[in-house]
């Protein structure tokens, strides 16, 4: 299992987590729409909706660190209980096939968070305007 099946683990029901991380880590579809070598059909079909951003307030009020999920990758993989560590940071880039320069973690940290906020607004995630593209 991947660390983006993780983060949907902890924020989606359990069920539909895995179905939805493979699909989100799918190849970035093409000029016509479509992943390359991809049938026609959606990646997810109907997708439960989740407030992110009351789910992860909720979490956050009950944790004793003032961890701001909303623009750091690193306090929102601690807010879900999962490694945080660069190392974990990096896997996921590769995950999310991330192109840019790994060893800029600023502007790596900066790009997951978006990527990650994205994916879940794309997969069934109520997620404020301002935290995706």
């Amino acid at each position: 299992m991947g660390i983006l099946s993780n983060i949907f683990a902890k924020i989606f029901s359990p069920s539909k987590a895995e179905e939805i991380a493979k699909a989100a880590t799918a190849p970035t579809p093409g000029p016509g729409g479509m992943a390359p070598g991809m049938p026609g059909a959606p990646a997810v079909a109907s997708m439960e909706e989740v407030d992110v951003e009351t789910l992860l307030d909720g979490m956050a009020s009950n944790n004793s660190q003032k961890l701001n999920w909303k623009t750091s990758i690193v306090d929102l993989m601690k807010l879900l209980d999962l490694d945080s560590s660069l190392d974990a940071r990096k896997s996921l880039a590769k995950e999310l096939h991330y192109t840019g320069d790994m060893g800029d973690s600023a502007s790596m940290n900066i790009w997951l968070h978006r990527q990650v906020m994205n994916k879940l607004a794309a997969n069934g995630g109520k997620v404020p305007a301002d935290l995706k593209d």
